[in-house]
């Protein structure tokens, strides 16, 4: 029999994985664009926070669970890598591109990247809190809660969290912004990114384990956001045809590898880490 917790986690998922097609239906009822923000994009958007609080509060699930306590003492580590990962390795990838001639940079204009980076800081930290505690401070705390190994908790969490953005990707994504990204069919392109989204979870749910709070991954989602997106989509780099696929800072191939090596570095940190806990409770006890 299912306990409790499964059942809403199952419950959860479910709101998840059909939220999405739900607004696009709204949409077409009342005759909305299928790009853009719309009143189905919210839809997506908003339901799956409304029903993390729902379970909450008719659950009496803790809150405490959120992991709401910054931890910045004992976390200045943790902090520090978050700040660092997507500028690191956005570094890494533009300038492998540029030595073999991937990556074109003669649209580059610094003044005008730094103010869409500093323009999308602040938005992009207030949405991310939304964001960050419904994938890790529920969904990843829930199957913590069962005991998960490892693998069961990345897969889970992020086909979830990357599926969740399907319509995203197949209806509500502008054409023009997904061409810029990846020049493929919309099919393609929601594939791609949801292999990229479950790699990434690697990273996003060791940086949540190793610090016990919800904001460093929330300052790690916006960076990305605020570094990543916007070199891409207002055309700051070009990427030579073809060459998306393996070199795009979002999407890329060898983009996303890298994500996953730091994403499984990180849980090697964390091993350690436990282990030395353990130990030194033996050794105190």
């Amino acid at each position: 029999m299912l306990n409790n917790n499964v059942r809403n986690l199952i419950l959860f998922s479910v709101v998840a994985l059909t939220c999405g097609w739900l607004g696009v239906w709204v949409d077409t009822l009342i005759e909305q664009p299928d790009e853009g923000d719309t009143a189905g994009m919210g839809l997506w958007l908003v339901l799956p926070l409304l029903t993390v609080i729902l379970l909450r509060l008719f659950t009496r699930e803790g809150w405490k669970e959120l992991k709401l306590r910054p931890r910045l003492r004992e976390n200045l580590k943790g902090y520090t890598i978050a700040l660092l990962i997507y500028p690191a390795v956005t570094c890494v990838v533009l300038l492998l591109g540029k030595i073999l001639g991937w990556i074109d940079f003669h649209n580059f204009r610094t003044e005008l990247y730094l103010t869409g980076f500093f323009s999308t800081l602040i938005p992009g930290f207030i949405k991310n809190i939304f964001e960050e505690s419904v994938w890790r401070g529920y969904l990843t705390t829930g199957l913590l809660r069962e005991k998960l190994s490892d693998l069961p908790i990345y897969l889970i969490v992020g086909m979830v969290w990357g599926l969740w953005h399907l319509p995203y990707y197949l209806h509500f994504l502008p054409e023009a912004d997904m061409y810029q990204i990846l020049p493929v069919s919309r099919l393609t392109f929601a594939m791609a990114a949801v292999v990229s989204m479950t790699c990434w979870t690697v990273m996003f749910v060791e940086i949540f384990r190793l610090t016990n709070s919800l904001w460093p991954v929330v300052i790690l989602h916006t960076i990305e956001d605020a570094v990543v997106n916007h070199l891409v989509i207002d055309k700051h780099i070009e990427i030579a045809p073809g060459k998306e696929f393996l070199i795009s800072p979002i999407a890329g191939a060898i983009t996303t590898l890298l994500y996953l090596g730091v994403g499984l570095w990180l849980r090697k940190v964390r091993i350690c880490q436990e282990r030395k806990g353990q130990l030194n409770e033996v050794i105190s006890g």
